[in-house]
């Protein structure tokens, strides 16, 4: 699938994610030149006409809903014996991701992310649909700080509301106890799914768990929810509320929909803030509605309506340039008159009379002529205009210009590393150009850098990598060089962008979509860190230097196998290590001193077995070893309490 074209249109660059009914690509649609997302159905259930039935159904739900929290559908079509829908791509991670990374999110996160899906939720309800496959998966973290929903694969029109004898659609851990037992989904539906999520935010773990997927549907139908703080003692009690309110068994006693359960968190997250200020004497109340507070449950909190609007804007596809016409050319008549001969002239007055009447007659159609001529290349259709110079603004403004000039104007698309998208690049005839009144212009509109894959820099020479990026129309950026054990000097390791963030997708930046022209710097191998254990300090510092390292004397401990005054191992001063670092060196002080025991008096076998604990060398007639438990120490040497280096021998004498 990678590389293929899809429809004449989306070139498939590399796998972004893959799901029980589609796989996600990342792909460049080439009439754009943008990145987008696109989804493709699986293959074996592309025949199925239910399944293909939800994935068109998943366009256009989506399609309708115009929101900052809802990922953008852009089109929908089949390929052959393919199903696809291109959506909004965006660069980042899922809420599962930040959940595996992180386990439990803070209050803050856990309000900010549940604001922005809240938001979603509530323009989605707004429009009647109801996402019924709401989880981590689905709740997409972009790294430009979005958060928006995907996925409305399983999304239908709240008016449908009708129960299914198929499988049960969904994930178990988040469906919620109508879906289970009835089948039927609304707006609260959603509701306990945000309310599960809420609170694995809080806890770092979903309330239900079970080895098998009935066991988790059986607690959901069944059980309550517990409050967050009891997982975790920092969760507010206003957010325990929230998630209890959320995720109640009956949906009578959840929030109505997304707009009613967004409000309530803004009100919650009010009410905590004033209690954060408490030091000031005063207290705010919040009131929370009959299900979040059983002892008021006929106090209602009027709530006010929440919109999102969104804007759209019109998409101008340039219309194929036509070539000027050629103005047409006006000539002039010119008649010769013939020389009367000299009898002639003395002709009668009536032939002169004749002659003069024709002569006027040629002389005002010779100046009609010329002011006709003088009109048309004028004022009129054959006039010549100048091109002006419209390069740097707005397109609007710049066809406003043009055709207040007179010409008739189109607009082109083309990449451009030197002038901002949105901006006008020039014009086709360019500027100081002459033209015919009525002539095509064509307005070239720049769509900022052309989008172009990145060529396999990772495990190449530098100087390779380096042609490589030059030829597919890149530039070199800067390079840093890191010590590694794995790879040879010179040899790249990674390459990063403008703003130091990694291009390299699974280890290889083979096919990553990048910005034409922009800079490419690259990490690279400066080779492995020599080993400078057993030499002296300078023997140890001079080595170092070669590869382009400081050294600086460390630490002294003791060290049985390397001599006292030498270099044990050379200890770097973070997990990377660059040129020009210093290295600490770790120097021995010998074998560690050990007092000599005192075991006189004491049997040979308990003897010999303390002092060789200790490491020292014994010196001591064999015949002891024949009966050991028969032998007593008489005297050892060194004497008891003296401290030695380990491996020192004593010299042990007996007494039977």
């Amino acid at each position: 699938m990678i590389g293929r074209l899809i429809d004449g249109r989306y070139q498939v660059r590399s796998r972004i994610a893959r799901g029980g009914m589609a796989t996600v690509y990342l792909a460049t649609d080439l009439r754009l030149e943008r990145r987008v997302a696109i989804k493709i159905m699986h293959g074996h259930l592309a025949d199925e006409s239910n399944f293909k039935e939800r994935f068109v159904q998943e366009a256009r739900s989506a399609a309708r809903l115009a929101h900052p929290n809802v990922v953008n559908v852009f089109d929908q079509g089949q390929d052959s014996d393919m199903a696809y829908l291109v959506m909004e791509y965006l660069p980042g991670m899922t809420l599962r991701d930040l959940l595996k990374d992180y386990g439990t999110l803070t209050t803050e996160q856990t309000l900010d992310i549940m604001d922005a899906v809240l938001g979603g939720l509530a323009a989605a309800h707004k429009a009647g649909i109801v996402h019924r496959d709401l989880k981590p998966e689905n709740v997409l973290l972009a790294d430009d700080g979005r958060i928006k929903i995907g996925d409305f694969g399983l999304s239908r029109a709240t008016s449908a509301n009708t129960a299914t004898g198929q499988a049960l659609l969904g994930t178990i851990a988040y469906l919620s106890p109508e879906l289970l037992t009835r089948g039927t989904a609304d707006a609260r539906s959603d509701i306990y799914a945000a309310g599960i999520m809420m609170y694995e935010m809080l806890t770092g773990a979903q309330p239900f768990v079970g080895d098998q997927p009935m066991q988790i549907a059986f607690q959901h139908a069944n059980d309550q929810v517990p409050r967050p703080s009891a997982v975790n003692p920092s969760v507010p009690r206003d957010l325990d509320d929230l998630v209890l309110w959320a995720t109640a068994k009956d949906p009578v006693d959840r929030p109505t929909d997304g707009r009613a359960m967004l409000e309530q968190l803004r009100l919650t997250e009010q009410s905590m803030s004033a209690t954060q200020a408490a030091t000031t004497g005063i207290q705010r109340t919040v009131v929370m509605p009959a299900a979040l507070s059983p002892d008021i449950a006929a106090a209602q909190a009027q709530t006010q309506a929440f919109r999102q609007t969104g804007m759209t804007s019109a998409l101008n596809v340039p219309k194929p340039s036509t070539a000027p016409q050629r103005a047409p050319q006006a000539t002039a008549a010119h008649s010769a008159v013939a020389s009367a001969p000299a009898a002639r002239l003395k002709a009668s007055t009536a032939v002169r009379r004749r002659r003069a009447f024709w002569l006027v007659g040629i002389v005002i159609l010779v100046v009609a002529l010329a002011g006709g001529t003088g009109w048309y290349f004028g004022v009129g259709p054959g006039a010549q205009l100048t091109i002006p110079s419209v390069a740097g603004q707005a397109p609007d403004a710049a066809q406003s210009t043009l055709e207040e000039l007179g010409v008739v104007v189109t607009r082109a698309d083309q990449s451009s590393v030197t002038v901002p998208a949105g901006t006008v690049i020039g014009t086709d005839p360019s500027s100081g150009a002459h033209v015919a009144r009525d002539s095509a212009v064509s307005l070239i509109v720049s769509t900022g850098p052309a989008q172009l894959p990145l060529p396999q820099l990772i495990g190449a020479d530098k100087a390779s990598a380096e042609q490589a990026i030059k030829q597919a129309k890149f530039t070199v950026g800067s390079e840093t060089q890191v010590f590694s054990s794995n790879a040879a000097a010179g040899i790249v390791l990674d390459a990063y962008n403008a703003d130091g963030a990694s291009l390299a997708s699974n280890g290889s930046t083979e096919g990553v979509i990048y910005s034409e022209a922009q800079p490419v710097s690259l990490l690279v191998s400066a080779g492995s860190i020599p080993d400078v254990s057993d030499k002296t300090v300078d023997e140890a510092t001079a080595t170092l230097q070669a590869v382009g390292l400081s050294a600086a004397a460390g630490e002294q401990v003791y060290s049985d196998s390397i001599e006292e005054g030498k270099v044990i191992q050379a200890i770097a001063p973070a997990d990377t290590v660059r040129p020009g670092d210093t290295m600490s060196l770790q120097i021995s002080r010998g074998p560690e001193p050990v007092a000599v025991p005192d075991v006189v008096g004491k049997s040979w076998d308990k003897a010999k077995a303390t002092l060789e604990s200790l490491g020292f060398n014994l010196d001591y007639s064999f015949v002891a070893d024949l009966r050991p438990e028969a032998f007593t120490v008489s005297a050892i040497n060194p004497g008891v309490g003296t401290s030695v280096p380990r491996g020192t021998k004593v010299t042990v004498n007996f007494a039977l």
